[in-house]
């Protein structure tokens, strides 16, 4: 499977998904992708490869230990690791082809804030009618 940033000029393979796909609520993930939640899945390092964008593509250290692999062109977060672990952190979202695993869940709730109530909402296959 490829992935690639919004402007597509990093891009990465994996070979598979080596674990769940999850919804991150943590705040961590809340700040850095602007959104209620981050969809985030992990790939053994021996099944993940970068493929280009090497000049673009920059780190920035969130936590103690922990890399958010970012493209400084346009944004777009593209997986997080930490050294010594042997999977690096995938977000779905960047992928470009159908990882064929749906979601198994919600971690870090408990970060949520009280406007992050997404239940019972009204949801439109596209842009709102009217707008």
């Amino acid at each position: 499977m490829k992935g690639s940033c919004l402007c597509g000029a990093v891009t990465y393979e994996i070979d598979q998904l080596d674990m769940p796909i999850r919804h991150c609520h943590c705040r961590t993930c809340q700040k850095a992708h602007a959104a209620a939640f981050a969809t985030t899945a992990g790939a053994m390092r021996k099944n993940f490869r970068w493929l280009e964008g090497e000049e673009v593509r920059s780190s920035f250290e969130s936590s103690p230990g922990k890399k958010r692999w970012f493209c400084r062109t346009c944004g777009s977060h593209l997986i997080a690791e930490r050294e010594g672990q042997p999977h690096v952190i995938v977000r779905v979202a960047t992928l470009d082809d159908d990882p064929k695993a749906r979601p198994e869940g919600h971690i870090w709730v408990s970060h949520d804030s009280p406007w992050l109530a997404y239940e019972g909402l009204p949801s439109h296959q596209e842009r709102q009618p009217g707008r």
